[in-house]
């Protein structure tokens, strides 16, 4: 472990999650650089009554009614003051920010920039995210309200979580998280997952890769024990997904080998009150996943998404010969230690994802397409190594196995109808391609921002014109 690692000179949320109900996205311009310094400077101090202290690790012994953290843009650090020199040493991806990178990362036609609403349509603009984790509302507004005295507030999100973890997919979320040596989440006891090198997140600390560290924004008080974040607005087409499932399932119900995809003995197994049309929709959720909807992982369980004795939701890798379809999403995103193009690339790409939902309940039974989805926060060391990587080498060209080169995540993935391509796996290793769905979701809106560590804020609090 690094001597320079002290866990409360660190914004919480990064290596820990807060696990509140409620969350508040605040997208802020900083439009007087006096106020906006002041601000920094009491929030990083946390002595304030008037103003939303920074929330440091998650070690509390009594968790606080409100958690507040902030990332900055790079539009953001300038409109701070801080120099062009020390700006020119913050990484290209950084630098650019979302909305120009986004070919790489697959927001085209609906999902393009050109289509994302206020205030994300004027990225130039958009200097500070700060989030407001809380389990009651009336918390979110006092912060909203405190803040607004120091920033122009161009427009906020708010997330929540859905019942029993779940997003509106219908599926069990948050289950693999890295896990970082020298930290201890109590959430996390029972994780049996490799553990992950701090500078997995944290610029400063060791990789995965012996010897080499991601290079440090200048100065070294600014860069150190900081993080990259990739702030989501991803809308999730329920309805469309449910649609899609029912297609499906209509179709396989009299495929010639259907019962290679789901014997009619294992029904029962994957719903007790399911007949046989809604068994193969859950298959098919389950393969397209990589677990079933309850959470289970379809590499340990293939045949039955209730099995008859518990398996690991963490414990398990891939191999040639895995039931778990290589185009599969959580196969994709987290391939393990299974066989991929670059092996070194195993376990290194590893991203810290905190995310609530939004927008309206959803029945699967009554559908709707009303607008809902998920904010969420995709935090690394390197957005090049590791979140455009994810999404642009292995999310969206399946660049990490040659028997899914060319095809895109069937549920992040740019798909659209006319050339999505998705295999399903059989038991006598035979497959079944399944083609003709849309994109599932939608990106309205986000940022880069970067995660300064206490020392950061108050070195940003302190620059002088």
């Amino acid at each position: 472990m690094s001597a320079a690692f002290d866990p409360e000179e660190l914004q919480g949320n990064i290596l820990r999650g807060y696990r509140n109900n409620l969350v508040r996205y605040i997208v802020l311009e900083v439009s007087d650089r006096a106020k906006a310094r002041q601000f920094l400077a009491a929030s990083a101090d946390g002595t304030s009554s008037e103003i939303p202290a920074i929330t440091r690790s998650a070690n509390w012994k009594e968790k606080p009614k409100v958690c507040f953290n902030i990332g900055v843009t790079f539009e953001g650090l300038r409109a701070l003051g801080t120099t062009n020199r020390d700006l020119d040493s913050f990484p290209l991806e950084y630098a650019e920010g979302m909305a120009k990178r986004a070919i790489k990362l697959g927001d085209v036609d609906e999902s393009a920039p050109g289509q994302w609403p206020a205030p994300f349509d004027e990225p130039g603009r958009i200097h500070i995210i700060a989030s407001v984790y809380a389990d009651e509302e009336h918390y979110l507004d006092q912060a909203e309200a405190q803040v607004a005295k120091a920033f122009t507030v161009l427009g906020v999100r708010n997330g929540r979580n859905l019942p029993d973890s779940k997003v509106f997919f219908g599926y069990v979320d948050s289950i693999s998280q890295p896990r970082f040596r020298h930290v201890f989440d109590p959430a996390q006891v029972k994780v049996d997952e490799p553990k992950d090198p701090l500078g997995t997140v944290l610029l400063g600390h060791p990789t995965h890769f012996e010897g080499m560290l991601f290079s440090i924004p200048q100065p070294d008080v600014l860069g150190r024990n900081g993080a990259f974040n990739a702030f989501r607005v991803l809308q999730q087409d329920a309805k469309g997904f449910e649609d899609y499932l029912d297609k499906a399932a209509t179709e396989l119900l009299d495929h010639p080998k259907g019962d290679l995809l789901l014997a009619p003995e294992d029904e029962k197994r994957v719903g007790e009150d399911l007949d046989r049309h809604g068994a193969l929709r859950e298959v098919v959720a389950a393969q397209m996943c990589g677990r079933w909807r309850n959470g289970v992982p379809y590499e340990l369980s293939p045949d039955a998404q209730w099995p008859a004795d518990a398996v690991s939701l963490t414990n398990y890798s891939y191999t040639r010969a895995s039931r778990c379809p290589a185009g599969a999403h959580m196969r994709r995103v987290n391939p393990r230690g299974g066989p991929i193009v670059q092996r070194v690339a195993n376990y290194s790409r590893r991203l810290v994802r905190r995310g609530m939902s939004y927008g309206p309940d959803f029945d699967p039974a009554n559908r709707d397409s009303a607008e809902r989805g998920l904010l969420g926060n995709f935090i690394g060391a390197n957005y090049g190594a590791q979140f455009e990587a994810v999404v642009c080498d292995w999310l969206n060209f399946g660049l990490q196995d040659p028997e899914i080169t060319g095809t895109n995540d069937p549920l992040l993935g740019a798909n659209v109808p006319e050339t999505s391509a998705f295999e399903l796996t059989l038991k006598d290793g035979g497959r079944i391609r399944l083609n003709g769905f849309p994109r599932f979701v939608k990106t309205r809106g986000g940022a880069y921002t970067f995660l300064p560590s206490l020392p950061a804020i108050r070195y940003l609090s302190q620059l002088s014109d």
